[in-house]
């Protein structure tokens, strides 16, 4: 297969989900071997931030990539968005340190990059090919994330929430562009009603509003579903965003209660190993 990038440029404009701030993001097609590239325009000398698992220094309630001193959080929507439609290279030019959160799901990014078109480059693209088992544990939680070899991309993931309201949920997907859009692509961030004041008290979700977060409390949803299991949805959009801070992946991953920090833990040991 060979590499690919965008046909055209993309703009999309919103609300960053934790820092509140607007936010222009503008898509760019790049060259052969660029990867995936943050640009932050409201910075001096624009600094390239490189969307790879190497330069992940938070994963508090989102994914942060860093690099010299500067930084883009909350970026695992719009990189999910990239690894389900096989997108290798591009610009993401940003004037601020967010991406927009649009409804809380990848849908926007998904139709906005699909509709730039793809175009593809001479040279090959180059998978991140399981070829043993690898595996990331948190046992003090009873939670896991692992990658198994296998002939595609496929995530199986175990949501378990202590909350009688959602429980445990399962499902398990073979990703393709087409499956991903249908499945996945408009599954959105969920937060407790109770935890968002803590929230905010930290600095975070401070653009989250009933249009981009479901919320849910004690006696039910505050908003209405897009899927009976939207919860577990979103976490399987969540770790393919994760994992492809090591690149496309040609595996089965299957988690249990994962979350950022596990995920990414995941992707650093695939690029140290195998990238």
């Amino acid at each position: 297969m060979q590499q690919t990038t965008l046909a055209a440029e993309a703009v999309y404009k919103g609300i960053g989900l934790h820092s509140g701030r607007e936010v222009q993001m503008v898509m760019k097609p790049a060259p052969a071997n660029t990867g995936l590239v943050f640009v932050r325009m409201d910075l001096d000398g624009n600094p390239k931030i490189h969307a790879t698992a190497a330069n992940v220094t938070s994963t508090m309630r989102a994914t942060t990539v860093e690099e010299n001193g500067c930084k883009v959080f909350t970026i695992e929507h719009l990189m999910s968005a990239f690894h389900a439609l096989n997108i290798d290279n591009c610009y993401i030019e940003l004037d601020a340190e967010e991406p927009p959160v649009a409804d809380g799901s990848s849908l926007a990014f998904f139709h906005t990059i699909r509709s730039a078109g793809v175009k593809e480059l001479a040279a090959e693209r180059r998978e991140i090919v399981v070829d043993k088992v690898y595996r990331i544990d948190d046992d003090e939680h009873n939670r896991f994330v692992m990658v198994l070899p296998y002939d595609g991309f496929r995530v199986s993931f175990t949501s378990v929430n202590p909350h009688k309201l959602i429980g445990i949920q399962y499902e398990n997907f073979e990703i393709s562009p087409e499956l991903y859009e249908q499945e996945i692509a408009s599954a959105r961030t969920i937060a407790y009603e109770k935890e968002i004041e803590a929230l905010r008290s930290m600095g975070l979700g401070l653009g989250g509003t009933l249009e981009s977060v479901i919320v849910y409390n004690d006696e039910g949803w505050l908003n209405p579903l897009h899927f009976e299991d939207e919860l577990v949805r979103h976490k399987i959009l969540d770790v393919i965003g994760d994992l492809r801070l090591a690149g496309p992946i040609r595996g089965h991953v299957v988690a249990v209660a994962s979350g950022h920090a596990l995920n990414t833990r995941l992707a650093k040991k695939l690029l140290e190993n195998l990238g």
